[in-house]
């Protein structure tokens, strides 16, 4: 990460998942997942190991590159990171020196309650999904246990999941829809959906209803149609809402019908911005960059141009933090930075000093 980081002068950013399937488990020589909530416990863990590493192990000023006198770097600047923990152990210095962000910009997407949890106290952007309802609640939870971890909710932007069918008249946008619809594989479609909610949905016939289900998959992702939902969906239903751009949801019109709806789902949820999904690439992206971006411009609700320096001061400006290229120091992460501030102190005492 911190490679990448200096390799595209800081504009890495990072989206925290902890994996569900049991094959990306027994690829790391496990027998089988880690039950759901457990693994945002080790990531928790995870998330510590490393900002120690990138905030922790080199002081700002350590680096010198002398040339003259063959000194990269001052040894008594650079620091080795311990940390004894229940899931992880490292007794070693960052092997990079630090990047433009130090921490990429941090993403996440878990909406179940641990999910939520998760993000108020690392993510800077979040990923989310459903009705207008079921995202409004979460960006209303999430921003409150922001507050409760000592951050500004702020800065913490949301994005909506969003499937748009956009042409130059609602007609021709309903013509593109009904198009894409003939190409949706039922089957194909049954095993994307299983796959991410943990249920097999083969043992199902297509008018039975949908149930809540725990289980260690996605549980955000069955919420959404079970406990979240406005509605009892069929397993019909569900594929025929899902087998275009994923089970999120859609906005088909116009350009200007669509960003008028974009504008809605912005005031109604609190939402930052949206995750564009994709039925046809690059089709999709195309006819919303060249039908959408215009009319959201002429709205003055999009940039013209893009802001210069790392992706997080793209995101929040260069008055985020009096280092804005770095993670704000109310962060989980800042507390251990090296530098400016002392290492482990604890949230208090930041706020005294």
């Amino acid at each position: 990460m911190s490679t990448l980081d200096h390799l595209t002068k800081g504009r890495a950013g990072w989206n925290i998942v902890t994996g569900h399937p049991d094959s990306a488990a027994r690829g790391t020589g496990l027998k089988a997942q880690s039950t759901h909530d457990l693994r945002y416990d080790i990531a928790d863990e995870y998330m510590e190991v490393v900002y120690k590493l990138w905030e922790g192990s080199w002081e700002d000023d350590a680096v010198v590159r002398d040339r003259e006198n063959g000194i990269f770097a001052h040894p008594e600047k650079v620091h080795k990171v311990h940390h004894h923990g229940k899931y992880y152990r490292v007794d070693a210095i960052h092997l990079c020196e630090p990047s433009p962000q130090r921490t990429p910009l941090l993403y996440q997407a878990g909406a179940s309650a641990r999910g939520r949890a998760f993000a108020a106290k690392h993510a800077e952007c979040v990923f989310l999904a459903g009705s207008k309802p079921v995202v409004a609640s979460r960006v209303a939870d999430i921003r409150r246990q922001a507050v409760r971890c000592g951050r500004n909710p702020a800065n913490i932007l949301m994005f909506a999941g969003m499937t748009v069918i956009v042409g130059r008249t609602e007609q021709d946008a309903q013509n593109k829809c009904t198009e894409y619809r003939r190409y949706v594989n039922p089957e194909g479609a049954f095993a994307l959906l299983s796959g991410w909610t943990g249920i097999d949905f083969s043992r199902y016939a297509l008018d039975d209803p949908i149930n809540y289900v725990k289980n260690d998959g996605i549980n955000s992702a069955v919420e959404a149609f079970t406990r979240n939902a406005d509605r009892t969906w069929t397993v019909r239903e569900l594929v025929e809402y899902g087998g275009l751009g994923g089970p999120g949801p859609k906005i088909i019109g116009s350009p200007t019908q669509v960003a008028d709806q974009l504008e809605e789902w912005i005031e109604e949820t609190d939402v930052d911005g949206f995750n564009l999904s994709y039925i046809v690439s690059p089709e999709t992206f195309c006819d919303f960059v060249e039908l959408v971006v215009p009319e959201l411009q002429r709205r003055g609700v999009y940039k013209l141009d893009y802001s210069p320096g790392t992706l997080r001061e793209k995101f929040y400006g260069r008055g985020h933090s009096r280092l804005p290229k770095t993670i704000p120091p109310q962060h989980a992460a800042g507390p251990l930075r090296r530098g400016p501030w002392i290492l482990n102190c604890t949230r208090k005492k930041f706020a005294e000093r």
